[in-house]
């Protein structure tokens, strides 16, 4: 049994039990997601989705792969693929971090008002070490290959002075690569690539330690209902609003970004693909789009067939504009329809804005310094998730094939973003939608309404109500997200924040003619309880005794 810092139990079986649920959930679902986006983008036609899907899980928890190659062409050895991918599907992550997180979370309110430092800790090291467990077992399980047939690739396109064509699974046909080959080389159609990949383990650990200790941070600071050590009561007044406002508006426009691509898909030649595409990689377009849109700039290359993957017109600046930054304005030089995702990017701060003012408690506050500490709240959380994003985000993939010197395809896309100018201008951007919201929610009379009180607080509240009695607890703590328990029945008491009305008291409404009595009231003081005569064994507050039956009737009277 371990102890925590204030001598609560924290039995074994508890946290292995809470460990399993939490992981097991989470890895379930990281699994079903990328299986399911696999399939769709037809990626099972060229290998085994098993081992794939474990791939694609290590990479969406922060591991990495090492691809490898070997091509015989013309019955020659020689031939090599050289790969390099640094890319996460966030759709992936983004649905192991909420079940990983919300059940973890959950499992903290067993513990009651207030937790201590040592089980916070115990409960957060069995949920990693169990992560890694399983996440090794994913990195053994992660190694296959993929065999393309010359014929399945489309390389025997004959002359012409035309490319020939390439087709992968899950993307299409991506035009000609190399800018076209000599007519000789169209006797690849009898070669055979077979590119394999492979788990990393020891960087893929490291990786998944620093993404579920991520996880389990957020977590803790985003439940606002979940307990906290004592002497953290500055995190939950402060930065636990602004967190899971700001989590939460993010999940919601990861929610917009898919019913975008479900709508795409209805009108495309191919929908299971766009639907593919969205579960794996729709957080990564949403957490790309919102630095864009807060002018964060970008810095990117995209060359060969990858180009084909870029939404537009990002690919059209990417090929055109090697080596200048990607910002919102030159974007906007291309299709002026951009300019609306930074009014979306300012609308939705906006909300966040009000949300965590909805959710801080005001303590008597005035607008002026009510609007402060949301700004400094929010600033301070924004310009943490800015640049996570940013990371997060990040995209370098780099794929080459040749075949006896001739390269004959080469396809490269890097994309990065600005770290320091996130930074500022998350911190910027969260302080002014913190001050806003604040103003707002003052204004319309919301501020601290949702607002969760303390865990000690919430105690030390809920007894001085009891000692009260029930007119104490009608009223509910100072704070509280909703008022206490009205108590037993009693005489009628309005609600509270309801003026009290006549019409709705039932002391108060004017009787109706047939609800009237005419039996005059009498006043004065109860009569006392009839006296027993002596002797009779009878003592007040006894039950009375039993009466003796009554005497037998007499003979009828005689008639005359």
């Amino acid at each position: 049994m371990t102890m925590d810092g204030g001598g609560r139990g924290v039995r074994p079986a508890e946290l292995l039990l809470t460990s399993i649920a939490a992981v097991s959930w989470s890895f379930l679902a990281m699994a079903g997601i990328a299986a399911l986006g696999l399939h769709l983008l037809g990626a099972d036609a060229a290998g085994a989705l098993g081992p794939m899907t474990a791939a694609a899980v290590v990479l969406a928890v922060g591991g990495s792969l090492m691809p490898s190659g070997d091509i015989e062409a013309f019955g020659l050895k020689g031939a090599g693929a050289h790969t390099a991918i640094d890319i996460a599907p966030l759709g992936v992550s983004l649905a192991g971090a909420l079940l990983l997180g919300m059940i973890f979370a959950r499992s903290l309110r067993r513990a009651g008002a207030t937790i201590g430092a040592g089980e916070l800790a115990a409960r957060a090291a069995s949920v990693v070490i169990l992560f890694l467990f399983l996440l090794a077992g994913l990195a053994w399980a992660g190694e296959d290959s993929v065999t393309f047939d010359g014929s399945g690739l489309g390389l025997g396109g004959g002359g012409g002075g035309g490319g020939p064509k390439l087709e992968i699974p899950g993307i299409g046909d991506v035009g000609d690569i190399a800018g076209g080959l000599p007519d000789r080389l169209t006797g690849l159609v009898n070669a055979k690539a077979a590119v394999g990949f492979s788990v990393r383990t020891g960087p893929s650990l490291l990786g998944g330690t620093v993404w579920v200790l991520g996880v389990l941070l957020i977590a803790v600071l985003g439940a606002r209902r979940a307990p906290l050590p004592r002497g953290w009561q500055v995190l939950h007044r402060g930065v636990r609003p602004a967190v899971a406002a700001l989590c939460a508006v993010l999940v919601l426009a990861v929610g917009a970004g898919l019913a975008a691509a479900a709508y795409a898909a209805t009108g495309d030649d191919a929908p299971k693909r766009v639907l593919g595409a969205a579960l794996l990689g729709a957080p990564n377009g949403v957490f790309l789009a919102v630095p864009l849109g807060l002018f964060v700039s970008w810095h990117g290359t995209a060359s060969g067939a990858l180009t084909k993957v870029l939404p537009s017109p990002l690919d059209e600046l990417l090929s055109a504009r090697a080596d200048e930054p990607v910002t919102l304005g030159r974007l906007a030089e291309l299709d002026a329809l951009v300019w609306l995702l930074a009014v979306a990017c300012a609308l939705m701060m906006l909300c966040v804005g009000v949300l965590t003012a909805v959710r801080t408690p005001r303590d008597g506050l005035g607008v002026t310094a009510f609007a402060a500490r949301c700004a400094v709240a929010l600033g301070v959380a924004t310009a943490v998730a800015l640049p996570l994003l940013v990371l997060a985000t990040r995209v370098k993939v780099d794929a080459s094939l040749s075949v006896l010197g001739f390269d004959v395809f080469g396809a490269g896309l890097e994309l990065s973003g600005n770290v320091p100018m996130a930074l500022a201008l998350g911190a910027a951007w969260g302080a002014a939608a913190g001050a806003v919201g604040g103003v707002l929610a003052c204004a319309t009379g919301t501020a601290g309404r949702r607002a969760v009180v303390y865990g000690p607080q919430a105690a030390a509240a809920a007894g001085a109500a009891d000692a009260a009695g029930p007119a104490a607890g009608a009223a509910g703590p100072a704070g509280a997200a909703h008022p206490g328990l009205a108590g037993p029945p009693g005489p009628y008491r309005p609600s509270p924040g309801r003026p009290a009305r006549d019409d709705t008291n039932p002391y108060k409404r004017p009787l109706l003619p047939d609800e009237r009595s005419t039996a005059p009231t009498q006043t004065g003081r109860p009569l006392p309880p009839p006296r027993r005569p002596r002797g009779s064994g009878y003592r007040y507050g006894a039950p009375p005794p039993e009466e003796p039956p009554p005497p037998p009737p007499g003979p009828p009277p005689r008639r005359r």
